[in-house]
């Protein structure tokens, strides 16, 4: 059966190879399996998740085995209770994220999506997607980390929540900030739709770099009653 499904897949990627050719972005090979493409088979199966030493609150890559936390965690006890990160972003794991988030490849989410669900995701109430503006939603025409969190949702059978924080400010890029402009960015900028009446939650969000967003999100969600969150990332920047 798994034989006739991968002869199957195969038979596909061809066919549309043939129709639509393709270059894989990583080695410029054909793109040789279509539901990753235009990642080719070879490159998206050197993607691995990450085993080195790591902050157990925030998941930062550590450079000792020995070091449990972070010096930002250490100096400020984020609002999250942890971070359960796949990889590090970079490589062929940051370019697929780049081509799914920057590109538009939206059919990228399922395979992106799965290497989510081998994490240790918590017992949750619901699953909640780091949010765009209306505005940002518009400029890009699909939220990433709500793609994300519907492939969790399907197979946890955890509860998907759209109405419960909202980013209602636009903020500029984060991208060139410190990590102490990047609060301050994102100061204010997201709500709730109300009490949450002690929900405990998984927040969904793409890549984590400094950490900024995701507890401004965490901290607006417990400030408006949440019990507990708990942050599932497909990858952690090397450096915070």
């Amino acid at each position: 059966m798994r034989n006739a499904a991968h002869f199957r897949n195969s038979l596909i990627s061809g066919i549309l190879n043939i129709l639509y050719p393709s270059r894989c972005p990583v080695c410029s090979g054909a793109s040789d399996q279509w539901n990753h493409a235009p990642i080719c088979r070879n490159c998206w199966s050197s993607i691995t998740r990450y085993a080195g030493p790591s902050c157990s609150v925030c998941a930062l890559p550590l450079a000792s085995e020995h070091a449990r936390l972070c010096g930002q965690c250490l100096q400020v006890q984020p609002p999250f209770t942890r971070v359960a990160a796949y990889g590090l972003y970079e490589g062929v794991l940051a370019e697929s994220i780049h081509q799914f988030k920057f590109h538009g490849v939206r059919r990228l989410a399922k395979p992106l999506g799965h290497f989510l669900l081998h994490l240790d995701i918590p017992n949750a109430d619901g699953i909640v997607p780091v949010p765009l503006t209306k505005n940002g939603l518009i400029k890009r025409g699909f939220n990433q980390s709500l793609l994300l969190s519907r492939v969790v949702a399907r197979h946890t059978g955890i509860r998907l929540f759209l109405d419960l924080l909202f980013k209602t400010r636009e903020t500029a890029p984060q991208l060139g900030l410190s990590a102490r402009d990047r609060l301050t960015n994102l100061r204010n900028a997201f709500t709730t739709g109300g009490n949450l009446g002690g929900l405990r939650l998984l927040l969904v969000d793409d890549v984590i770099t400094t950490g900024a967003t995701v507890r401004e999100c965490a901290k607006t969600l417990l400030d408006d009653g949440a019990k507990e969150v708990t942050v599932l990332a497909l990858a952690r920047a090397p450096f915070g």
